[in-house]
Formats: C-alpha cells, sequence, structure tokens
C-alpha cells in the first residue's frame, strides 16, 4: 500500500531524473496517476476525485499562478524599459574588487530577485551579470547557486511559504517565523562561504570580515522581524535591500584595495537619483503596496479582506469552502504597481499588455506543471494516500521522524525544481507524520516549516536550477561540473537541517 501512495512521487523522480521527461508532461502523468490509484485502491468517489483535481486549480491559479505571473512580468517590464540596465550600472560601480561584486550581486541583488520574481531569475540575471563583468563564468553560477539557497522559502513574494500555509492550515507568519530562525546560522554563514568559493581558500576573506558580518546580519534581521511581524511577503525582499545598502556603505567607507581581487574598472555615466530612482520604481512600489495592505496596517488590511468570496469546492471529508482573495492579494497588488511604474518609465499601455503576453506565454508550461503537481497532491491527500505515506514513514523513523523532515523537503524541491512545489507535495505530509508521533501544534509547525527550509538545499541541487545557471554564461558541459560542486554543498546543508529541526522541536515545543 505504502508504494502505491507514493506511486505518483516515485513516477516523478523516474520522469524527471532517469527518462528526462519535462515537468509539464510527468506532472501531468502523475495527476493521472494518482486519481486512478486513489479512486482504483483508495475507493475514493469520481466526483470526489474530480472535486479534489478542481479545488487543486483553483488554489494553483490564485493566488498562486498569479503571483508567480505578476513577479515575472515586472521583472520582463524592467527589461523592456531598460530599467534594469540602469540598475546593473548601479551596483557594478560600486567596487572594483571581485569579492564585494560577487557579495552585491549574487547575494544582495540576487536575494532581491528572488524574493520579487523567484522561478530561476535569481540564478540566471546575477550570474549573467558577475560573468559580464569579467568573473569566471563557472565560478559565477556556482556562487549564485549557494546565495540562492536561503532565500528559497521566500520566493516571488513568498509564495512557497504562503503556499505552505494553504496546504496545512497553518499560520503564514508562524511559518515564516520558524522559516528564518532555522535558516539563520546558514544565512549568517552564506557571505563568508560564497567569498571562500571565490578565492579558492580561507585566506580570501582577507580584508573582507566586516562587509561579510554585515552582510549576513542585514539579510537575516530584516527577514526575521519582517517574517515575525507581517509574514513571508516581503521578508526576504527587506533584507536583501538592507544587504544591498550595507555592503555599498561599507565598500565606500571603508574601500578594499586588494590586488589579488581587483577588477579593471569600467567608468561609465554617472547615473543621477532621479535615475535611480525611476530605475527601481516597480520595487519600491511593490514594497510600499505590500506594506500598506499587511497587517501592519489593521484598517487598510480589513478593509481590502473583505472582499472576497467563500466557494465550497471539494464537499467530501474534510473539505472547506475555498476563500478567493480579490483584491488583497500580492500578484494583484504587484500587478497594479507594474502598471503604474511602467508608465511613468514610459511604456505604453498597450506595450506593457505585449509584454504581459509574452510573459503568460513564456510561463505557460510552468502553468501546466503547477496545475498539475497542486491537483496530484489534492486528490492524495483528500483519498488518504498521504496518510498512508505519513504513516509509513513514521512507524519506520518514530519520534526521529523531524529529522528527516528537511531531507523530504529537498527531494521534493530536486524532483520538481520549486519550493512551492515541494511544499504542495509533502507540506501536509509533514504536519500528519508529526500528529502521529504526538506532537503538539506549535511542534508540527516547526516541523512543517522544515519542508520549506529543506527545499532551499535542494533548490542548489536541482536540474533545473543548474540548466538555468549553465544557460545564462552559455557554457557548454557546465552542468555536471556545476551539479559537482553543489553536491558538496548539500549534503552539509541537509544534514545541518535536520540536526536544527531535531533539537530546535524541544526548544519551540
Amino acid at each position: 500500500m505504502f508504494l502505491l501512495a507514493l506511486s505518483p512521487i516515485l513516477w516523478l523522480v523516474i520522469a524527471l531524473s532517469v527518462i528526462k521527461m519535462s515537468a509539464w508532461k510527468a506532472c501531468m502523468i502523475a495527476l493521472i496517476i494518482s486519481l486512478a490509484v486513489g479512486m482504483g485502491v483508495w475507493q475514493m468517489e469520481s466526483v470526489r476525485a474530480m472535486e479534489s483535481v478542481l479545488e487543486g486549480v483553483a488554489l494553483a491559479c490564485w493566488p498562486i499562478l498569479l503571483v508567480i505571473v505578476a513577479a515575472i512580468f515586472t521583472y520582463n517590464l524592467t527589461l523592456h524599459t531598460k530599467a534594469m540596465d540602469t540598475i546593473k550600472e548601479m551596483l557594478t560601480s560600486v567596487s572594483h574588487d571581485k569579492r564585494v561584486l560577487i557579495l552585491l550581486i549574487g547575494w544582495g541583488f540576487g536575494g532581491f530577485l528572488e524574493g520579487m520574481a523567484g522561478f530561476g531569475t535569481a540564478i540566471a540575471v546575477p550570474a549573467g551579470m558577475l560573468a559580464g563583468i569579467g568573473i569566471n563564468p563557472i565560478l559565477s553560477v556556482s556562487v549564485c547557486l549557494i546565495a540562492n539557497s536561503v532565500p528559497t522559502a521566500y520566493g516571488s513574494i513568498g509564495i512557497p511559504l504562503v503556499t505552505l500555509a494553504n496546504v496545512t492550515a497553518l499560520d503564514p507568519v508562524q511559518l515564516a517565523t520558524f522559516t528564518s530562525l532555522q535558516l539563520g546560522v546558514l544565512t549568517l554563514l552564506c557571505p563568508w562561504l560564497m567569498v571562500i568559493v571565490t578565492g579558492g581558500g580561507l585566506g580570501a576573506l582577507r580584508g573582507m570580515t566586516m562587509i561579510c558580518l554585515g552582510a549576513g546580519l542585514a539579510f537575516f534581521i530584516p527577514e526575521l522581524a519582517l517574517s515575525m511581524f507581517v509574514g513571508p511577503e516581503l521578508a526576504v525582499v527587506a533584507g536583501a535591500i538592507l544587504t544591498m545598502g550595507t555592503i555599498v556603505v561599507i565598500a565606500k567607507k571603508f574601500p578594499i584595495d586588494d590586488p589579488e581581487y581587483a577588477m579593471t574598472s569600467k567608468a561609465g555615466a554617472k547615473i543621477t537619483t532621479a535615475k535611480a530612482i525611476n530605475a527601481c520604481l516597480p520595487f519600491i512600489l511593490i514594497f510600499i503596496f505590500l506594506l500598506c495592505t499587511s497587517k501592519l496596517v489593521p484598517p487598510i488590511n480589513a478593509a481590502l479582506s473583505t472582499i472576497k468570496s467563500s466557494v465550497p469546492i471539494y464537499n467530501g471529508e474534510g473539505g472547506v469552502p475555498y476563500t478567493f482573495m480579490w483584491v488583497n492579494t500580492p500578484g494583484v497588488l504587484i500587478m497594479l504597481a507594474s502598471f503604474i511604474a511602467g508608465s511613468k518609465q514610459g511604456a505604453s499601455f498597450s506595450e506593457m499588455l505585449g509584454v504581459l503576453g509574452k510573459t503568460i506565454n513564456g510561463l505557460k508550461f510552468t502553468m501546466v506543471t503547477i496545475i498539475s503537481v497542486i491537483a496530484t497532491a489534492k486528490v492524495m491527500g483528500y483519498s488518504g494516500m498521504t496518510n498512508q505515506i505519513a504513516d509509513t514513514a513514521v512507524a519506520v523513523t518514530g519520534t526521529a521522524y523531524p529529522a528527516i523532515g528537511a531531507f523530504l523537503g529537498s527531494v521534493g524541491t530536486y524532483i520538481t525544481g520549486s519550493a512551492t512545489s515541494s511544499c504542495v507535495l509533502f507540506g501536509k505530509l509533514q504536519v500528519i507524520a508529526t500528529q502521529a508521533i504526538g506532537a503538539d501544534p506549535t511542534v508540527q509547525a516547526w516541523v512543517a516549516a522544515s519542508n520549506a527550509t529543506g527545499a532551499c538545499a535542494g533548490k542548489m541541487i536541482s536540474p533545473l536550477s543548474i540548466a538555468i545557471g549553465s544557460a545564462a554564461i552559455g557554457v557548454k558541459g557546465a552542468d555536471s561540473q556545476l551539479l559537482a560542486f553543489a553536491v558538496k554543498i548539500y549534503i552539509p546543508f541537509v544534514i545541518f537541517m535536520g540536526a536544527v529541526v531535531y533539537f530546535g522541536q524541544a526548544i519551540i515545543g
């Protein structure tokens, strides 16, 4: 029974890792398998099976795909208006030291892109920028894979954690807080590791102590604060913005002049404050809109939260009406901010619609993938397949189950390339498993959060991430080199996370 319950996931492992099938095709077949097993073995009624699929489609489209489309549209619009060129010039003018630029672009700007857009932009764009200014292409992708690890749980305006909250019925603020705490040590260590990798040893840290310390603290503190008081949507965005500011200030106040890491200067035209603000306007407006409509501003949040519709979709046992938030949802606010900023940057309404159309067309296979994965998870959950997997996992591991929570999350991201999909596949399972070992609700949330932290580790070794990085630098045959490098980071990462989750439950509980 366990293997039958696991069959959709086993199929995804084989299809994506062995057969190398396209993700959207593999996920559609996984949905068909889940329906066949759910109805044939677990005796799920056909009506209930279809209702569970429809609920999965609803969750996938609103809010998940809406946020993804809006976030990628924002990024594509900055490319169309040339605002991204200005942002690149601003970043590369900060220092001539290769290590500083790697931290600023790979860690700071990469974290910002992950928080705003996700879906590979945080690897492709920074890696391309670093290679473009003369840094070794393989090194450029390697440091970006490290940098992209810990922000992954908060990608695309926190959508993995928002999704995890949706599928587990847990508080997104609590999940975001626990995720920040679990990733805390690794967040602080990431800048140091990136510098060590850049120089090939500990000697590369010479003169970089202040910047590495500042870059880690500036990322972690606002991320934790926003997670605790607002939620996951802006946590990494705020951390990345403060990180970039911190690196710039330290680099300017205490310039590093180490000939071993010096790069050739490429002087460009001076960027005025007005031009800089205009280039960053989409991201500034998004930050303002999301902050002003959050729970930090109760009157606005409460008023907008009343504009909603609750629709009963799954009518079987455990089903609750699905709620559509029509205005106070990140995707709508991001889209609004992008259209306003785009018009200020000189794009006509028809041009912006054209960019939106191209964005949607470019994401069509991603849409099919996410809809299929979430529908599969809903079928597995409502039919009882997920319960079977959880029961078996608990029977094998017993009270040690929390130690493998992060590993399961990493497997989900390795398979699908998406932290969001990983949270959909295994989020509910984590809660059911911890309930089976008698954990209290706080520990259940702590272990559920480990799915998101584990997803961060899996992102480094995901074939999708490595393919994106390889494509960004245009180096053929780079995939195997990058994978060999990423595995060396992944193994201690996921072992450490398992220990943090296992021993941390005693403190949290």
